[in-house]
């Protein structure tokens, strides 16, 4: 499957959430709810958002973060984990990890909100 393909495959399942819509970035796609980003794809591989209240569940299904390796060889591992595959069979399960996966991101946001604010008084 081309990559546009998984993309418009992801999306289409993950409409029961609400207004999901993607965007390229990077090689990829960034995955967005009412324009928080909660999900990637890289190399057709969905990733959700993960934090403390869901990794144990990726823990669980022996899933990993998502990593790379910078211009200067350094590994970077990022918060967002490969959905495992029996997750993304069950479009009911892949709706509430995507659920989880925007509520995180959504509190992130509105931290990152909160320290820019508290820096300007």
């Amino acid at each position: 499957m081309a990559k546009n393909e998984y993309c418009n495959y992801i999306t289409d399942l993950l409409s029961p959430i609400g207004n999901v819509t993607a965007h390229s970035m990077f090689g990829g796609y960034g995955i967005y709810k009412d324009r928080i980003i909660f999900a990637i794809i890289v190399d057709d591989v969905l990733h959700f958002k993960v934090g403390d209240t869901n990794r144990i569940d990726y823990e669980h299904k022996g899933s990993e973060p998502f990593s790379y390796e910078a211009k200067d060889k350094k590994k970077i591992v990022m918060s967002y984990w490969q959905v495992p595959l029996d997750v993304l069979d069950d479009n009911e399960l892949l709706c509430e990890w995507a659920d989880k996966s925007y509520l995180i991101s959504k509190n992130k946001q509105k931290q990152k909100k909160h320290k820019v604010k508290d820096k300007k008084v």
